[in-house]
């Protein structure tokens, strides 16, 4: 029997992943003297650069930096700073903007093969959940998406609560939202630096990988069954 009334997850990595089209990359070259194709370790790369949680992949200056710093605060910030590593990258202007209308489409995202399996299951437990995201973009549609699998009960955006993880405030958010002391919380996520700034507050914390998800079927399950929850 688990002894958690509430599970906070992270959104990118963990509950859903974006994963590329090739599609999208059609047409599309680097800048360079011999305008190099866009193959698959490519796409990869640039898809690594737009969803790495922490870290920088990209030269920047002053002024990029601090829309960097500062992304999952406000979507023109968060725009910003990504079509600047697109851009730095070697993608030509449009095709950088082309490519981030797909990363703020929650459309584009794909869920873990079993987020709705989870998330169901923790509500017919009578277990609370929310979303605790760095992002400057509402992910909602993405759960509503998977129908009444994808029920949340709160989420706790970056953009929207004015934090940014690790910091504590917005993990306390959650927390005071849902009346759940940290002490009855696990957060589950796939960074340890940010993510894991809920143990700070006395969460417990399950790290989970952030791998294709064709290539993770049940890490979510398997963290929640380490902290006592069996789905």
């Amino acid at each position: 029997m688990s002894d958690l009334d509430a599970v906070l997850f992270d959104y990118s990595g963990t509950l859903f992943r974006l994963e590329e089209d090739e599609s999208w990359f059609a047409g599309m070259t680097l800048d360079s003297d011999e305008r190099r194709d866009i193959d698959g370790h490519v796409q990869a790369e640039l898809m690594r650069r737009l969803t790495a949680p922490t870290g920088r992949s990209v030269s920047m200056p002053p002024d990029a930096l601090e829309a960097w710093m500062n992304r999952d605060l406000a979507p023109h910030l968060h725009r910003e700073a990504y079509l600047h590593v697109l851009r730095e990258s070697g993608l030509a202007r449009h095709h950088a903007e082309a490519l981030y209308a797909h990363v703020i489409d929650p459309a584009c995202w794909t869920p873990y093969p079993d987020t709705a399996t989870v998330l169901d299951g923790l509500r017919q437990r009578g277990i609370k959940t929310a979303v605790v995201s760095n992002i400057a973009f509402d992910v909602r549609p993405a759960f509503r998406a998977l129908g009444p699998g994808g029920a949340v009960d709160e989420f706790v955006l970056s953009f929207e609560v004015g934090a940014v993880k690790p910091d504590a405030a917005i993990f306390q958010a959650a927390l005071d939202r849902l009346d759940v002391p940290a002490g009855r919380a696990l957060m589950v996520g796939d960074s340890d630096e940010a993510d894991g700034g809920a143990r700070a507050l006395g969460c417990a914390f399950a790290l989970v990988d952030p791998l294709p998800t064709r290539d993770r079927k049940d890490g979510l399950i398997a963290a929640l069954w380490e902290h006592g929850i069996q789905m």
